[in-house]
């Protein structure tokens, strides 16, 4: 079976003397669980595996029970150590409460349980872990899988990568386009918004928050007004409630809005979002135009392009923790400006040959970037591109 990289990044941790509680996170059906699970397999240690899926919110008790349930087995067993692993933590409320109490009796006692914590609601992850864990977590997160993942282990061409994305659970539909759009509707979209965000948080209009994701993918790699999405949508509110609704998608991994980069923050908050999913499949699901009509229409291949290689930045950039713009200026544009810390990497995308570029000249003009470059047509080949490792280019 096709490991990931987080595989043995997973393995060593766990092998290691307990010192941290090991945290796993990122989006839904990206092989969080699969990749514990085979770390697991090849260590030589005992461990316990749950789900906090399907438990009631309320029932923090559940954790504990768990957490007891190894301390029984690891002193019947007379076990030199244990592995606790929890899916879904993020489900049960105060969860961070709990883990911290039950962690600490451990610590205290000197039993060497070792803990690891899986979860695809970042927000909810990083608030309980900054307000009752800090100093006893580590983070491992995890991506949407690159093109080099789905050509490795499925043999994918780049032309479908950026077309179909990088689930690989639908990687065995993309044969049959109905079945793949169902799964991505199923399995992703209506998963994450009824289990990740409607039920965790107060949404005062949820076919709203809906119908937003929708206008948002299918304009994925545009940008576009808030202004202008409020006159597209039925039932809509206002502009603080589509921009609240953005960051609770960008926050379950489906889309964002990209800022227009600014040295002055107040000019980038104030600033048209560049709307961009987090991976390519959730824009082209709404697409009429099929795989093989779209590699054929340039102009619809160009914006399916620019969206896939958007959907890579922003999707490593939630691993490597770096920020992700775009910067317009009258007729000048940039696609694409990656910042860590101090060094800038402006990109622009190169999907038609017509596209202008002469922003690119004017950003390196203003900004002296680190580097800055085109991705396609006329620059670096896109499978160049996505094989790199980015942060090189800071």
């Amino acid at each position: 079976m096709y490991k990931r990289t987080e595989y043995q990044i997973i393995k060593n941790r766990l092998e290691e003397p307990r010192k941290f509680i090991q945290v796993v996170m990122g989006a839904r059906q990206i092989g969080k669980s699969t990749v514990v699970k085979q770390a697991l397999k090849d260590l030589d240690l005992p461990y316990l595996f749950y789900s906090a899926d399907n438990v009631p919110a309320s029932n923090t008790a559940w954790i504990s029970d768990c957490w007891e349930a190894v301390r029984s087995l690891k002193r019947s067993n007379n076990w030199e150590s244990a592995i606790l692993v929890i899916d879904e933590i993020q489900k049960v409320s105060n969860w961070s409460e709990v883990v911290k109490k039950e962690w600490d009796d451990d610590s205290f006692n000197d039993r060497n349980i070792k803990v690891l914590l899986l979860g695809s609601s970042r927000v909810r992850l990083e608030k309980g872990l900054s307000e009752s864990l800090a100093g006893r977590f580590e983070e491992i997160r995890m991506s949407h899988w690159g093109y080099v993942e789905m050509r490795d282990c499925f043999g994918w061409t780049l032309d479908q990568y950026i077309f179909y994305g990088g689930y690989p659970g639908a990687a065995p539909l993309v044969g049959d386009e109905d079945r793949f759009h169902q799964y991505i509707q199923s399995a992703i979209i209506d998963a994450t918004i009824n289990k990740d965000i409607l039920m965790d948080t107060p949404i005062g209009k949820p076919a709203l928050l809906r119908q937003t994701f929708e206008l948002g993918a299918a304009y994925s790699g545009e940008l576009l007004s808030l202004n202008k999405m409020l006159g597209s949508l039925q039932d809509a509110g206002n502009t603080s409630t589509l921009s609240g609704y953005l960051n609770l998608l960008a926050e379950s991994g489906l889309l964002c809005g990209l800022r227009k980069y600014s040295i002055d923050m107040t000019r980038r908050r104030a600033s048209i979002p560049k709307l961009q999913v987090y991976n390519n499949a959730l824009k082209t699901v709404y697409s009429p135009v099929l795989f093989n009509q779209a590699v054929l229409d340039r102009k619809s291949w160009g914006r399916i392009f620019e969206s896939g290689v958007g959907a890579y930045l922003v999707s490593q950039a939630f691993v490597h923790q770096f920020d992700v713009f775009y910067w317009r200026e009258r007729n000048d544009e940039v696609d694409f400006i990656i910042r860590k810390k101090n060094s800038l990497v402006a990109i622009e995308v190169k999907g038609n040959a017509e596209k202008r570029t002469e922003g690119l000249d004017k950003f390196r003009e203003l900004f002296k970037p680190t580097s800055s470059f085109i991705v396609g047509d006329g620059g670096i080949k896109a499978e160049e591109f996505m094989t790199m490792d980015l942060m090189k280019l800071f």
